[in-house]
């Protein structure tokens, strides 16, 4: 009798560890963004609606995998979900850097707009990789400094303006300034010395970075909000139990909604962070406002001729 019991006890726990199904989520991102606060709570989120059928465990600051590489683990079966930012695709295929043309969607509720026409056929791309798009949350807005005032578009010429990509390098030659290449760890000390005087970044960038050091006019221009995705594997995710899958979508759509709020409060904190270390916030002049739009429109144009029918798919979307 005493062997019998064991031996039940032994198959119901083997059962019950078969019911169990074990995720890692890797992010490039550091553990204390609100992006992977965010991403936790999902993680937590799932546990609690399945039952404890699913169990996430997120790896943030590039620990199981750096952030370019995050995607295409997914993609390989290397891992079974990731977070990554959707923009950083955009060489592999126009339509992932949707979110990141400049001056397109420079509201929150212009990127929701953008988000809701650009998703179908992002969802359809990605499905033919045999991945699946799970939740979408934008960063701050790209904003701009400045160690002197912009009062209109022709302040910019003769500045030195950092860029870190090919559109930001673009978008200071057509202002009519010099783009110097500088990634954020460095620009502090480049505005230091000189290096720079003007840049677009987030205002989370500027407040954690304290980069109100070194400039004292901000313009909130919120040139583009580019979103952090999640996603998992078609492939394990259709190896859920059907109820699993709904938590994992109720989850999800939980983290989106979530998200976008959070990111709007930490752009007003971020903003109030920056007025309290005595910078200058400004609405930019309309001189400046029309100069940006511009760029904005050729932009959006170049892009469209890049991404082909899916492009003007999603543009028409957006504008109706």
């Amino acid at each position: 009798m005493k062997k019998l019991v064991l031996t039940l006890a032994a198959t119901a726990v083997a059962t019950f560890a078969s019911a169990e199904t074990k995720w890692d989520l890797p992010t490039g991102y550091g553990v204390n963004t609100f992006q992977t606060k965010n991403a936790q709570q999902f993680a937590a989120d799932v546990n609690r609606l399945s039952g404890g059928k699913l169990t996430i465990t997120l790896h943030p600051g590039g620990s199981l995998f750096k952030q370019p590489e995050i995607k295409r683990a997914i993609q390989a079966g290397m891992v079974p979900a990731g977070e990554f930012i959707i923009s950083g695709l955009a060489n592999e295929n126009p339509i992932f850097g949707v979110d990141s043309i400049p001056f397109l969607a420079t509201s929150y509720g212009d990127a929701k707009r953008l988000l809701d026409a650009s998703k179908p056929v992002q969802q359809k791309v990605f499905a033919q990789q045999g991945i699946k798009m799970l939740f979408s949350v934008p960063w701050p807005g790209q904003s701009l400094y400045s160690v002197g005032p912009i009062n209109s578009a022709a302040d910019f010429k003769g500045t030195k303006m950092r860029a870190y990509n090919p559109a930001t390098t673009k978008i200071a030659q057509m202002l009519g300034a010099s783009p110097v290449t500088i990634q954020l760890p460095e620009l502090g000390q480049a505005l230091a010395t000189g290096a720079a005087q003007n840049f677009l970044t987030s205002s989370a960038s500027g407040a954690d970075g304290k980069l109100y050091e070194q400039t004292k006019y901000f313009y909130p221009v919120n040139g583009w909000l580019p979103c952090n995705v999640t996603a998992v594997s078609m492939k394990a995710f259709n190896a859920l139990d059907k109820d699993v899958q709904e938590a994992v979508l109720k989850a999800a759509a939980m983290a989106e909604q979530r998200g976008w709020v959070e990111s709007e409060k930490v752009n007003t904190d971020s903003i109030a962070v920056l007025r309290q270390n005595g910078m200058n916030i400004a609405e930019p002049s309309d001189s400046v406002r029309q100069a940006l739009a511009s760029i904005g429109e050729k932009m959006t144009a170049e892009w469209a001729e890049k991404a082909g029918a899916d492009g003007q798919a999603i543009l028409s979307a957006y504008k109706r």
